[in-house]
């Protein structure tokens, strides 16, 4: 339900002074052009360029596979610029501002070790685009544990609840299982990092109706409950539909503390679970009845605070927007949390005033282009002084 997109999507937002996949910025008209091309074996031949400034590199890859091209400062790894998912016989442009210092290129082809060019100096005493110093495998390893610690302490709180839940529809009880629900579901959403590695279970437990259909017994789980609750559908096939999701949830929790985050997901989920939140919450798609599509994105929040949490001794020296980051999540928790009804319920997405809306999902949109670098920044990477 939550797939990765290319972590090119996520750079091409990012903002001239992070690590992008589609090159800095737009070069000027004036830029050089130099032509650089690499296979399995070799990245690149000697290059020069006369002077620093804009410049245009014309990447080929003359390599079998698909391949990924990062430009380097040879002595510390750090990274001005990148290309991922260049193809076989593909020329792709990477354009910067090249300031004067030492560059070398590494290239990383599928199933082959990377591969480092040779250093280039460029003379003069110009600064040019910024280069982020590189997360490597080992900067991640303690995150990604840490991470999943708390997404086992999380599920272990969530199975308490769809226990509860499910009482509450089995006694028929429909008013407490509409409030246990919610607290329930809101727990499930701060678990955001965690989803694409929950496999299947993430399917049946928040799966949403879009490639089945509302009537269909393959529909299970929480947004299933949710429409059968707001709908009035009886207490006997409310039980069955309860009872699933409680069992999907131990299941999952059983299951949990074998598996693995997968690295890259650390900084990736923490621009997407904000970019879902946009897309399927404050558009009221995920909303099957009970209208609290914005207090799920409080709890998307909750969990992209946590992910920032832990990165923020990795980022904090090489994102410069990172401030900006709590700024606008402020902005944006702060805007929802004025709908939140006295009885505790929430006024739904379509019934907004147009400008209240408007300032959300502005504030939202601005939170993802601003979260959306680390992507790029958090990737795992092999440095260049690694070879």
């Amino acid at each position: 339900m939550r797939t990765a997109r290319l972590l090119a999507v996520a750079a091409c937002m990012a903002v001239a002074t992070a690590v992008t996949a589609c090159g800095s910025s737009n070069p000027p008209r004036s830029s050089s052009a130099t032509a650089i091309s690499f296979t399995d074996a070799s990245c690149g031949d000697a290059w020069h360029l006369a002077k620093p400034g804009w410049h245009t590199f014309e990447i080929t890859n003359e390599a079998e596979y698909g391949a990924e091209v990062d430009l380097t400062n040879p002595a510390n790894g750090a990274v001005y610029d990148e290309l991922q998912n260049i193809g076989p016989r593909t020329t792709a442009p990477m354009a910067l501002d090249v300031g004067s210092g030492k560059y070398a290129f590494l290239c990383e082809v599928e199933d082959f070790d990377p591969v480092k060019g040779p250093t280039a100096t460029v003379a003069g005493h110009k600064a040019g685009a910024r280069a982020i110093l590189p997360i490597t495998y080992n900067d991640l390893y303690a995150l990604a544990k840490d991470y999943a610690k708390y997404t086992e302490a999380g599920l272990q709180v969530l199975a308490k609840q769809t226990t509860k839940l499910a009482a509450d529809v089995r006694a028929g009880n429909l008013a407490a299982a509409k409030r246990d629900w919610l607290t329930a579901h809101l727990q499930y959403e701060t678990l955001g990092a965690a989803y694409d590695a929950f496999g299947n279970f993430d399917d049946e437990i928040d799966g949403r109706a879009d490639a089945v259909g509302v009537s269909s017994p393959q529909w299970t789980g929480f947004y299933r409950l949710e429409y059968g609750l707001w709908h009035g559908q009886s207490v006997h096939e409310l039980t069955a539909v309860a009872g699933r999701l409680n069992k999907n949830v131990h299941q999952l929790l059983r299951w949990w503390p074998g598996q693995q985050i997968p690295l890259i997901d650390v900084g990736l989920r923490t621009h997407e679970i904000m970019e879902n939140a946009l897309e399927f919450q404050l558009t009221g798609h995920d909303d099957y009845g009970s209208g609290t599509t914005l207090a799920t994105t409080l709890a998307n929040i909750q969990g992209t605070r946590y992910l920032l949490s832990l990165l923020h001794p990795l980022l904090a020296p090489r994102y410069p927007q990172l401030p900006e980051i709590y700024t606008e999540l402020n902005l944006l928790q702060s805007l929802i949390e004025k709908e939140r009804r006295p009885n505790g319920w929430w006024v739904s997405v379509s019934a907004l005033p147009t400008l209240t809306r408007e300032d959300i999902d502005a504030a939202c949109d601005q939170a993802v282009q601003d979260l959306a670098p680390i992507a790029s920044i958090a990737e795992p990477r092999n440095t260049a002084n690694e070879f």
